[in-house]
């Protein structure tokens, strides 16, 4: 390739960026802009008042914003974490072993993929009453696992897909024991499998609103009721307020793990990456 082609191609990559970039955060700049206003009517192109309330409330102790935060964080790790424990090794049978019926059980693993949430969730709720765990949190954890689940398990199968076992063979034959072979050898190896993977799992389940509601009972207020509960009130500046918070972990999860959205893995035969 030319250096012309080169610098046409860095070009487009650059614009390409710009777009993307300006795509993803233009719609969030009004939601920045109604958390500062007091007021804000057509045809103003911007507010004519600023003012903080919006954030003062947004912090108070009367706004139940912090303790719905933090709620919600706990639910999304924990949904993360049993996901990852339960995606792991079945995205390692899938993806490394031919068995009978594996097109089934991949078919059922996407199915609360493919089926609407609402329809699932009726169904798991008059069991989850049977054995109380209705308007309970692990009762919400456990039903955010129907669609984070999934991403684990397909993201981990396409690593599996490519792993070389040979690596774990060599290691056994020369004395490592299964655990020192899986920390030493494996789990390096599918680590950005397991970041990408939890990343989605967390996203999911931080923006999970009808499953929270249905199984929480309204009695588990995690972000996104909140979040909906002032939208639908007409409090457009605390909802801005919110909406902020409500971002922000995403993109900072976005920005930390954006190298292994397109960094190789150690799966995929390069240990000496690792």
């Amino acid at each position: 390739m030319s250096q012309k082609q080169n610098r046409t191609l860095q070009s487009l990559r650059v614009l390409t960026g710009i777009v993307l970039i300006t795509w993803l955060v233009l719609p969030l700049v009004p939601l920045a802009i109604w958390s500062f206003a007091k007021g804000w009517y057509f045809p103003d192109i911007l507010p004519k008042r600023w003012t903080l309330n919006a954030w003062d409330y947004t912090f108070s102790d009367t706004a139940g914003v912090l303790d719905s935060l933090w709620i919600t964080i706990w639910i999304s790790l924990a949904a993360t974490g049993l996901s990852v424990l339960i995606g792991v090794p079945a995205g390692r049978a899938l993806g490394m072993y031919k068995f009978k019926g594996k097109e089934l059980v991949e078919l059922m693993i996407l199915a609360p993929v493919i089926v609407p949430g609402i329809a699932v969730v009726l169904g798991i709720h008059s069991i989850f009453i049977f054995l109380g765990l209705n308007n309970t949190v692990t009762g919400v954890v456990l039903v955010h696992l129907i669609p984070t689940l999934p991403y684990m398990t397909l993201v981990m199968s396409g690593i599996f897909a490519n792993y070389d076992p040979a690596y774990e063979d060599q290691a056994r034959s020369l004395g490592a024991s299964p655990l020192k072979t899986f920390w030493y050898i494996t789990l390096p190896a599918i680590m950005p499998g397991i970041i990408v993977g939890g990343l989605f799992a967390f996203l999911v389940s931080w923006s999970q609103y009808i499953l929270t509601l249905l199984i929480g009972g309204g009695r588990i207020i995690t972000l996104p009721l909140l979040l909906f509960n002032f939208a639908t009130s007409g409090r457009n500046d605390i909802t801005g307020a919110i909406g902020m918070i409500y971002i922000l972990p995403g993109i900072i999860i976005l920005l930390l793990t954006a190298k292994h959205l397109s960094g190789r893995s150690g799966a995929v035969g390069g240990f000496g990456q690792i």
